[in-house]
Formats: C-alpha cells, structure tokens, sequence
C-alpha cells in the first residue's frame, strides 16, 4: 500500500493496531508518539500517549507543542481528538491550562479541514469540562472557544460547518452559553449570515440554525435581536428552502414571543405562508397550526385562524389537505377553556371538575314551584327577572294592572340594582359570552313568596270574580293581549339554544320549559296551536321571540298540583343529561368552535375521505376525538356521539385501538351519566374485542372502572376471569398487565368481592408459566390479604392463609415454595396483618422452609427472616414466644453450605437496600435460574 493512500486514510486507520505506517516525520516520531503502548484492542488505546516522556528532553507542553503543530496532519488530528485529556492532564496548574487553551486556538486555525472538524467535535465535551470546573476557569470557554464555534459556522468547509452547528445546538441545549455570549457573539454571525446578499447556502443553513437558537432563547433577546430578521425571511421572495424553514418553525416562534407579537407582527406573515404557491410551505403550515392558535386571541382564532384553516383543509394539494386533517382536532382543541368545558388540567394530567355557576338542583326545583305558584298577572315579571341577564337592552314589560316595567332608571328594580346597571353598561362593549361568565341570576325567592303571600291573604271577591271570567275567556281561540302562547315561549327558548353553553341560559332555558309545559297543558282542547293577533308588533328594542306586552302565562286551576310538574321537570332533566333517543335527530349545532371546523371533523369518518385524502384519516380523528370533545363539552356530545360510535365500529383494528387506549379519559370528559349510557357499551364491546385492542381497555381499567356506579362496577367482577385468555397465550405481558391492574382495582370493591371473584384469578396468575407474571401476581396476592385485614374480615383472611400455604408452602415445585417466603416477606414489610396473627399461621411455616434442599428457598427465607421479619418491634420483645427459634434458624442459615444464603443471612437490614430486590431473589444454581421461566407452581 502506498505512503499517499495511507496518509489519505490515517483517520480511519488511527485506531487499528499493529500497522507499521510510514508518515514524513520518519520511524522515530512513532515511537516518539507513543505508538508502542498501543495494544491489540481498541480498549488499551492512550490517545494522549505522545505526552510521556520520550528520547527527546521536551517537557509535556513543549511536547504537545511539537505535536499540534507537527508537519503531519495525521499527529495533528491525534491532538485535537485528545483534547479533553490533556486539559485534565493540566487542570491542577493555572497557567499549564491557560496555554493548553492557547494552543487550542491556534489549532483552530489549521489549514486541514479534517483537523477542524476533529477539533470541533470535541467541544461540547470541553465545554462540560469546563462547566463542571468553572470556579477554576471561569471564563476560558468564553474566551476561547465560543469564538471558535462562531468562527466555524462560515467556515468554507461543509463538514466543519456542519459539526459546529451541531455543537452550538449542543450547547445551547445544555445551557453551556452564557447569553451576553449569544447576544454579542453568535446571534451578529448568524445576522450577518441572514443578510439578503449572503450566500444562498451560507443563508439556508443560518436560516435553520436561526430558528434552533431562537427556540433557545429569552423571550426579550429574541423580539429585540432575531424576530424582525425572522418576520424578513418568511417573506424571502427568491429561497424557497428559507420560506419553508421558517413555515416549519413558525408554531415554536410564536410560542416563545407570546400573544402580542404574534398577532402584530407574525399572523400577517403566517397568512402569507399559508397560501404561498409551494404546497410544501402550505403543508409545513398546516403541520404547526396549533402551536401558532396557543398563541393568538379567541377572537383572532374564530375570525381569521378558523377560515385561514378550512382554506388549507379544502388545498388542491391531497399532502396539505392530509396534513390538514391530521391537525384538525388539535386545532380544535385550542378552542377549549375551563369556564365552557368545566374541566382543566392539573400538572399531573388529571382532568379535575371546574366548580361551575349553577344553582344547584333544589334552587331549580324551587323556581319551578315558583312558576307553578305565581299568578297570570305576576310571570311576566318573573321571566323578565329571569331572562334579564341575556338581555341587556331596556326591555318594556306591560303588567296587567297597567304598570310598566322597564330597566331603566325609571323603573322600580333600578332603585335596588343601578349600580349593577352601571357595571353591566362598561361592560357590555367588550362581552364575549365565550371568555366571560354572566352575571349571576338575582335571588328573587324572598320577592316570590311576598307575591305568594299577596296572593293568598288580599283576595277580594271581585278579583275572584275576575280571575273567573278570565278563567272562561281563556277558552277562546284567541288569548289577551298580555298572555304568552307556548309558541312564543318556544321562541325564547329556539333564541336561547344557541347559547345553551352558557350555565345561566341553562338554568333559563330549565325554567321557560317548565313554562311552556304548563301553557302547553293550558292550550285548546283540540290541539290547535294558539296565535297572537297579527296586529301586535313588537317593540324595537324588545329581545327576539318576545311580544310587545311581554310573556304572561295563564295557569289552569288544574296546574296547582306541583308534583306532577315536578316530576315532569326532573324526567325532562335526567333525558338532557342522558341525551335520550330523541336527541339523536337533535341536529348537530353548537356555539363553541366554528360551525364548519365541527363540520370537517365529522367528516372525517366518511370513506371517501380516506380515499381522496388519506387512508388513515380515521385513525387520526379517534386520535385527536377526546381532545375535541374536551373543548365542545358534555353538553355538546350530541355532536360527536355518532361519530364516535362509527370510530368504534371501524374495520381497521388501529382505529379501535386507538379509541380504547382513551375511553377513560372520554368518561372523565362526558361525566358518570352519560358514560353509563353511551360509552359503557362501546366499552364492554372492545373487551371481546382483538388482543390488539382490548390491551388499551386493560391499561386503564381501573381509570374507566373508578368513573361507574358501584352497581354499574360490580356487573365487570364476571367479566375480568375473560382477560385470563387472550388469542396468542404466548403474550404474557397482557397477563401481567391484568396482574397489576388488579392491584389497583382491589380498592374498588367490597372484600366479599375481592375473595369471590378476584382471589381466583390472582391464584390462577400465580400458576403462570412466566416468572414476570408470577412474581407481579404474589404482590396481587399481598394486596387482597391486606385488603381483608384491613376491613375486619379476619375469618376471610384466614381461610386465604390456609389456601396459601397449601397451594405454595407444600408445593412440590421448588418456585412454589419460594413465592411463599416472597409473600411472608411482603407481608410483614406491607403490615398487612397484625404480627401476632402472622407468627401463628404463617411464620411456622415460614420457618420450615429454611431447611429446603433447594437453596433458591433458602435464599429467600433468610431474606426474609433477616430484612424484615427480626426488624419488627414485636419479635424484638423479651416476651415475644417465636425470639428464640427466630435466632437459632438464622444462626443455621449464616452456617449454610450455599454462599448466597450465607450471604442474606448475615448482611445487616441497614445495608442491604442497595442487595435487596424487589422482584426477583438471588437466585445461586445456574439449574435453577434456567428453570425459573419454564416451572409451573
């Protein structure tokens, strides 16, 4: 082989031993460069080996002098490779480590790109270094290598350039640069870089080092050095490359500038991005949608977001369109807010109920009597109260008697409430019924009994007179002027339905049905609607859907027995909450996104979306569908009920897997009513479903059991025995995963029903063919022996030790036994039950094991005894009757003939944390290891 082949190699060759290579320098530098102590393995190499002494007199520094500045390249890659070791070999001495750093910047400046970049890709290890020394050297990396690493990022070698942006990553990442040293030092280069006239290569790879750093950032030191050169480079009208750069990044500049300069300087920017004449920009858009939605206004997310993104739905391009399906339920969920949803995160994940402003339900069931006890001439007054919080505007109320009631000052509530008034005035310009709450309903009780009380004691003959007269009238076809029909009352309640988000319109809505049952029941006996007369006009500033003379509600004398409408009011409430068959012809409206965005969701499950977009748009619509149910609510999953049961009917088994894998986190959304009624059967139709499937349903089968009725919990106790058999009986972790889950299922139930129906399947998991499955399933079986202590069921608790010690202290299987001195162990360590129960049913039988031939149970039984059953209090008693035989067999076992029980025998409980394990023992015989996996106990 040729001196130029080896010279254009020696990177390669430099770790292989034993070659003799021929350089320029001649013999004598190699084995002055301490080649020599190179070995046969790479293990023994010593980069730094050129500082030991050799035939010249030079001392360590001059001879790394000679080295990295040697005439052969190949020495030179050697030195800037050892970099770190020689800065510890001259760490303890200031000065030596000083010059070592200047020399260091001097090789940064060798002509050999090769050289360059091996130096570089040691810096992010020297930086460390450097970190971890920094009272020593305090501003070495600043002084000397960061200018290096700027250097290098226009370096006219690609390779060097390359390895230092990697390291400049690097060392942002860790936080290695200080930011005085990114402000003045790295952010001009990459400026300079960015430049309109720089090189077009030189700006595509500044351009993506640009947008790293900035995600590194301060907040200041990006919107005063680097977002006006970033809000340029979207716009660069010549580099695509740079324009696409910036789309992909632009979710995380946002993120990192916050609400303002998004909305002033960027959204402009984005919207350009998202119709450039690239569909790859437009993807890359629709890619970080979301991000850049976390970032804005509601306001500027429902008017100018929501259609910027059905135009990149509808693209002409299917790998936008794609991407822009597959970010629509997470744009949707940018949507959601704690005061509509009545959920918020917690920093643990969980999704805690947000306690929302709704009278509870005996306020409710009190306004309905309200209803059913106030008089014709007295409801106008009651709805107007009711109904004033929705409608702002001064509305007249005419009253029968003559008097009119209006919001203004004028009127009589203005005396009590004008300061309200005021309040309600400077706010009205701003009010967004999505950001906001509304002003809670008055409490008008004590005024209603007043009126009850009026009602009852000042009834005069001729106002009994009258009320029979209107009595008779009220069988006309056509009502007084001051009567509401159930056709106006309707309207109110069409005007408030889309607003039905809101609580108080809730509560709104809850009374005026009541009313509209009552005047439903007041109508003509032939069923033909009732109709004002054509003649009466509303007046201008009176709310939608409410007559000029406003709302009065005539009541037949029938009406005054309030159960039944009671009873009609809480039916009617418990069919809303459940969403009853007639909901499902309940058209699929809300208020709470976008009309169209809901829209383009739900189709989604349409076959020929996967078609013409993608064919796993299904997928990712159950992927993103308890996001968007969490934003729209409970009381709109109407909307997304039927699509949610055709995702859990898909012929692609991912899409039902992926459904299963959050139903849980759907029945924390929907509430326990509607889970009982909607995802309960979805549920129990994934637990017959594939493997594939039914292992997301385990996983979180106590997180979904917790959210039912007890009644509703307890029908599963006969279905968990179904996880026992699975379509591949080689896949033993879906049995540890039914193992663990029952330890947490445990505190679900009754103890009856944890020795019914759980103790068999544990006993049964015990038996397992795998080891893992086994050792999970003692802890199971820890766990329901406390579980029966705990709750006083000791009779319960005893015929359980009873089956225990058969089924394993007498096992004629080796593994057997030692799961039962495992189960003595964990049950003195868990105090699962009283120490004096333990010495008489389970410690005679623990101590006998300490003579079993195999030493894999002794090994346990000494770990045993000696870790946890003599640290406890009871046992250290003078009087305690087991003291004695607990020494005397520990004594034996520290005199056994295998080395492992000596071991555990002897080792002091205070040192043995670090040796004890908390699944498997020690196990001492390489037969009985092998035969761990394969017994059955």
């Amino acid at each position: 082989m040729s001196t130029a082949c080896l010279l254009r190699w020696n990177f390669v060759f430099c770790i292989i031993a034993g070659l003799s290579l021929y350089f320029e320098d001649g013999h004598d530098d190699m084995d002055d460069f301490g080649f020599d102590d190179y070995s046969s393995e790479c293990d023994g190499i010593r980069i730094t080996a050129f500082l030991d002494a050799g035939q010249d007199n030079l001392t360590p520094l001059g001879r790394l002098e000679k080295y990295a500045f040697s005439d052969n390249t190949f020495n030179r890659q050697i030195v800037a490779r050892g970099l770190l070791d020689v800065l510890r070999e001259f760490s303890d001495n200031e000065n030596d480590f000083i010059s070592v750093m200047e020399t260091v910047a001097r090789m940064s400046e060798d002509a050999d790109p090769t050289v360059r970049a091996e130096l570089m890709e040691q810096v992010p290890n020297i930086a460390m270094f450097l970190h971890e020394s920094r009272p020593n050297f305090p501003a070495a990396f600043s002084r000397y290598l960061v200018p290096i690493v700027v250097r290098y990022l226009t370096d006219p070698n690609n390779q060097v350039r390359k390895t230092s942006q990697a390291a400049l990553l690097v060392l942002l990442e860790q936080g290695l640069i200080c930011k005085a040293d990114m402000e003045t030092k790295v952010c001009p280069v990459l400026l300079d870089l960015t430049e309109p006239s720089s090189d077009d290569d030189y700006k595509i790879e500044a351009v993506a080092i640009l947008c790293k750093v900035v995600t590194m950032l301060s907040k200041d030191t990006v919107e005063h050095l680097l977002l006006p050169r970033f809000c340029d480079l979207c716009s660069d009208a010549r580099l695509f490359q740079v324009r696409k750069v910036c789309a992909t990044n632009f979710g995380e500049i946002c993120s990192i500038v916050g609400q303002e300069s998004t909305e002033k300087l960027l959204m402009s920017k984005f919207f350009n991005l998202c119709s450039d004449s690239l569909w790859g920009i437009r993807k890359a858009c629709a890619e970080c949608f979301m991000t850049v939605s976390n970032s804005t206004s509601p306001e500027v997310r429902r008017s100018k977001l929501s259609p910027l993104f059905i135009n990149l739905i509808s693209d002409q391009s299917r790998w936008v369109r794609q991407a822009a399906f597959q970010s629509l339920g997470r744009f949707i969920s940018t949507f959601a807010s704690p005061s509509s949803t009545g959920l918020h995160f917690r920093e643990d994940g969980a999704l805690p109920e947000v306690p929302r402003c709704t009278p509870d339900r005996q306020d409710h069931l009190r306004f309905v009597k309200a209803v059913v006890n106030i008089s014709k001439d007295k409801i106008s007054l009651f709805l107007y109260v009711v109904l004033r919080p929705e409608n702002r505007s001064p509305v007249p109320v005419n009253r029968p008697d003559g008097f009119t009631l209006t919001n203004s000052s004028d009127g009589p509530t203005a005396t009590n409430n004008i300061k309200n008034t005021k309040e309600h005035e400077q706010t009205d310009e701003n009010f967004n019924s999505f950001n906001y709450w509304r002003p809670p309903l008055p409490d008008i009780s004590e005024e209603l009994e007043m009126l009850n009380c009026e009602k009852s004691e000042e009834v005069t003959e001729k106002e009994e007179t009258e009320e029979e007269e209107h009595q008779e009238s009220s069988s006309d076809s056509k009502p007084s002027p001051g009567k509401a029909t159930s056709d106006q009352i309707q309207k109110v309640l069409d005007c408030l339905t889309p607003h039905i988000a809101d609580p108080d319109v809730q509560v709104q809505v809850q009374v005026l049905s009541a009313a509209l049952k009552a005047a439903q029941l007041d109508s003509p006996s032939d069923g033909s609607p009732t109709e004002t007369s054509p003649t009466e006009e509303p007046p201008e500033d009176s709310p939608e859907g409410l007559s000029g003379d406003g709302i009065s509600i005539d009541l037949q004398p029938e009406m005054e027995d309030e159960s039944s409408l009671i009873e009609n009011v809480e039916e009617e409430e418990k069919d809303a909450c459940l969403h009853s068959p007639t909901s499902e012809d309940k058209p699929k409206i809300q208020n709470v996104i976008p009309q169209q965005l809901l829209d383009q969701y739900l189709s989604m499950t349409d076959p020929a979306r996967a078609q013409t977009v993608d064919t796993e748009i299904a997928k990712h619509c159950a992927f993103s569908l308890p996001g968007v149910a969490l934003t729209l609510g409970r009381q709109n999953w109407h909307c997304l009920k039927d699509t949610y049961e055709t995702l859990a009917t898909d012929v692609q088994w991912k899409v039902r897997r992926t459904l299963a894998f959050s139903i849980h986190e759907l029945a924390v959304i929907l509430g326990d009513q509607l889970t009982a009624a909607d995802l309960v059967p979805i549920f129990n139709g994934f637990l017959k479903d594939l493997d594939e499937v039914r292992i997301g349903v385990l996983k979180h089968l106590y997180d979904f059991l917790k959210l039912l009725h007890a009644d509703k919990r307890r029908e599963y106790l006969y279905q968990l025995q179904e996880f026992m058999v699975t379509d591949n009986s080689r896949n033993w972790r879906f049995r540890y995963e039914l193992a663990e889950q029952l330890i947490l299922i445990i505190e679900l139930y009754s103890h009856y029903d944890v020795y019914d129906y759980l103790r068999q399947i544990a006993l049964t998991l015990c038996s397992d063919k795998v080891s893992e499955v086994r050792w999970i399933s003692y802890k199971l079986v820890v766990e329901i022996l406390q579980k029966l202590y705990a709750c006083g069921a000791d009779d319960l608790g005893l015929n359980f030790i009873n089956e225990l010690t058969v089924r394993f202290c007498h096992c004629p299987k080796w593994v057997g036994r030692q799961a039962f001195a495992f189960i003595c162990q964990a049950v003195v360590e868990e105090d699962c039950m009283p120490m004096e129960q333990f010495s008489q049913h389970l410690l005679p039988s623990l101590l006998s094991l300490s003579s079993d031939p195999v030493a894999n149970v002794r090994v346990l039984v000494a770990k045993a005894l000696r870790q946890s059953v003599m640290e406890k209090a009871y046992f250290k008693e003078p009087g305690c009757a087991y003291s004695d035989e607990l020494e005397e067999t520990v004594m034996t076992l520290q005199s056994d003939k295998d080395r492992d029980v000596r071991f555990f025998a002897s080792l002091d409980p205070n040192k043995a944390s670090v040796e004890k394990k908390s699944d498997q023992p020690k196990t001492s015989s390489s037969a009985g290891h092998s035969s761990l996996r394969h017994v059955v106990v």
